[in-house]
């Protein structure tokens, strides 16, 4: 019984942080919230919507953003009742960029958070832009997050103290739709440090995914490694995937996007996959 007492006591005391962070942050103006459609963001989304703050959603649209996503992404914004506004942020004219040399989030989250302090800029009363980063984002490699911090971006997710698992209690207390959601990297994230990110290759991605996510074999990654597409899926999905009629349709269908060879990952479905050190585990 002190178990469940527990965690009805910290669910309460989530939520009153987390709504409290937000006020205090957004101090009478206007939050535009960077909204993907992930849980994170969707969490922050809400909680302003709760917090009584008035509240737009920015949706970065570029063609590392997956079609999927944001329809998705409109669909959850409209689940809470908040406009979602798209910006285009065109990172991909930036060289560094499309260099992807280790630091291709710092570029994107630059070419973002420009964006919408131009939009936000415009209006008539103050302004707060609002991330989805959480405690636990704070100890990895994350170039994106000292953009945000140049800019005064803030994040009331850490201000509330929250981690990963306090993101996903709330989202399911207040039955986010997306709650269970796993994540979604941009379609950039497939394609390994130091090949050039073109249009071209998203969309080579994008196209196997869309086939993957058609057919129920999600979450997955299409990795990119120019003629092969490294195929990442649950491992629980291996052998329906290799056996026909879908292993044939699958092949078709990353040959058609471009891609000579299709290769399955024994490793499943893996985070950040592409700069996994060389050591059997």
């Amino acid at each position: 019984m002190g178990v469940v007492r527990q965690a009805e006591v910290t669910d309460l005391e989530l939520e009153t942080r987390l709504l409290d962070a937000v006020r205090s942050a957004a101090n009478g103006r206007v939050a535009y919230v960077c909204f993907s459609g992930g849980v994170d963001s969707t969490v922050v989304l809400a909680a302003a919507a709760r917090a009584g703050v008035k509240t737009v959603a920015l949706l970065g649209v570029s063609p590392s953003l997956a079609a999927a996503e944001r329809a998705d992404a409109h669909r959850i914004a409209g689940e809470i009742g908040v406009p979602v506004e798209e910006v285009e942020t065109k990172e991909m004219e930036l060289a560094g960029y499309r260099a992807n040399a280790g630091d291709r989030c710092y570029h994107c989250k630059s070419a973002l958070y420009d964006t919408v302090q131009a939009l936000a800029a415009r209006g008539n009363s103050g302004q707060a832009i609002f991330v989805g980063t959480h405690v636990d984002d704070l100890g990895e490699h994350r170039p994106g997050l000292q953009a945000a911090m140049e800019r005064g971006v803030v994040a009331p997710l850490v201000d509330a103290g929250f981690t990963k698992a306090d993101v996903r209690a709330i989202a399911r207390e207040w039955r986010l739709s997306n709650a269970e959601k796993p994540a979604a990297p941009c379609l950039a994230s497939r394609v390994p440090v130091g090949i050039e990110v073109t249009p071209e290759r998203l969309a080579q991605i994008e196209a196997v995914e869309n086939f993957l996510r058609e057919n129920d074999i999600w979450p997955a990654r299409a990795r990119w490694h120019e003629a092969v597409v490294r195929l990442e899926i649950p491992a629980e999905m291996f052998e329906r995937v290799v056996a026909d009629p879908l292993r044939s349709e699958l092949r078709r269908a990353c040959r058609k996007a471009g891609f000579r060879f299709v290769a399955l990952d024994l490793g499943g479905l893996q985070s950040g996959s592409l700069s996994l050190p060389l050591v059997a585990s």
